[in-house]
């Protein structure tokens, strides 16, 4: 069978790094139809929107999308429909991919490079699953206006939305449980309910979800509180369930227990198993052409696209188990180096992954 990818660099590092995932892709000698398109700042400069129809069209006939990273701070003073982050939301909302999967495992070989003790990170794995289309970033309505109360009526007054329908709560909370069912039966829901009437729909939807998993354990967390335990005690969590701004914030904190930002993969899924696959980190324009960026996180993005949306098990366990054979032999990009470790480009980083395929 052959699977059809779409493969969007898109900006800074994005194409260095999506570069080395393909790279890793074509080592493993399957049947892959690649093809690219621009998006984000580099799509604005060619074709004056970053996500053309051109773009959005390959991503919906493709059966995942191996996604860089968008963003330039010369796009800034756009206008925000123009911004280069406007295509990921884009891209989200019209492929329907409601789930994110943000896992964040700490190699035994990068416990030295996290900012935390390493008995605090070591044999770290946990999965926050983010719910992606709805919440603030998506909720009417918004806008700018003159305030109409409040402590300064007659101000200029910006607002936004936060929104969710119990149908969206259920959909996510099911990604969790079922994914928490091949884990360790545990689900941490993180809400803001003492506060906000958005989150106690959230917890109250949740617990009726739960009722149909016994075999899992549910607890419920606040946000600020889960903030804290993700550098107190992580390893105490497994699957994390929360809204789209609060696992926004918490896999980016997530990401620095597992020693760089440049370690976490995603995935962003739809109900048709059709996928968006990132790393976690940004266009970083200031690094951008120096092949010095941290591709792993794109390779183990790849790999999580061939597990999840085209049930390639094998092929992905030995990409990861090729990283971690990388990272054993003391291969290291910058950001993760370490005393007595070899320092690589990273192309070289991708390299050594394909040999390691081998």
């Amino acid at each position: 069978m052959t699977h059809k990818i779409a493969v969007l660099p898109g900006d800074g590092i994005g194409t260095e790094i999506v570069d080395q995932a393909v790279k890793v892709l074509n080592a493993l000698g399957e049947d892959f139809e690649m093809e690219f398109a621009d998006v984000g700042g580099v799509a604005y400069a060619h074709h004056g929107h970053p996500l053309p129809e051109a773009t959005l069209n390959l991503a919906k006939a493709a059966d995942a999308v191996l996604f860089g990273a968008v963003g330039d701070f010369k796009y800034d003073n756009l206008e925000r429909s123009l911004r280069p982050e406007q295509a990921i939301l884009g891209l989200r909302k019209a492929l329907g991919l409601f789930a994110n999967l943000r896992p964040a495992k700490c190699f035994a070989e990068l416990t030295s490079a996290s900012t935390l003790r390493p008995e605090v990170v070591s044999g770290l794995d946990l999965l926050i699953v983010r719910e992606l289309t709805g919440d603030i970033y998506f909720g009417t309505p918004r806008g700018r206006r003159t305030a109409p109360d409040g402590h300064f009526p007659g101000a200029p007054e910006a607002f936004d939305t936060m929104r969710y329908t119990v149908p969206e709560i259920e959909r996510i909370a099911r990604v969790a449980f079922e994914a928490a069912r091949k884990r360790k039966n545990k689900v941490t829901s993180v809400d803001k309910a003492n506060v906000l009437e958005t989150s106690q729909l959230w917890r109250d939807t949740v617990i009726e979800v739960a009722k149909d998993y016994p075999d899992v354990t549910l607890e419920h967390m606040y946000v600020d509180n889960a903030a804290m335990q993700l550098v107190r005690a992580p390893k105490a969590l497994d699957v994390v369930l929360t809204g789209n701004i609060f696992g926004d914030i918490l896999s980016d904190e997530a990401s620095m227990l597992t020693g760089s930002i440049g370690m976490l993969a995603s995935a962003s899924l739809n109900d048709k198993k059709q996928g968006l696959y990132e790393p976690s980190h940004g266009s970083a324009p200031d690094i951008a052409g120096k092949n010095i960026a941290n591709p792993l996180a794109t390779i183990l993005s790849a790999a999580m696209m061939i597990r999840y949306s085209f049930d390639m098990n094998e092929q992905a366990d030995r990409i990861e188990a090729a990283v971690q054979k990388v990272l054993s032999d003391g291969v290291r990009t910058g950001d993760i180096m370490s005393e007595g470790c070899r320092k690589v480009s990273c192309s070289e980083m991708g390299d050594a992954v394909v040999a390691a395929l081998a």
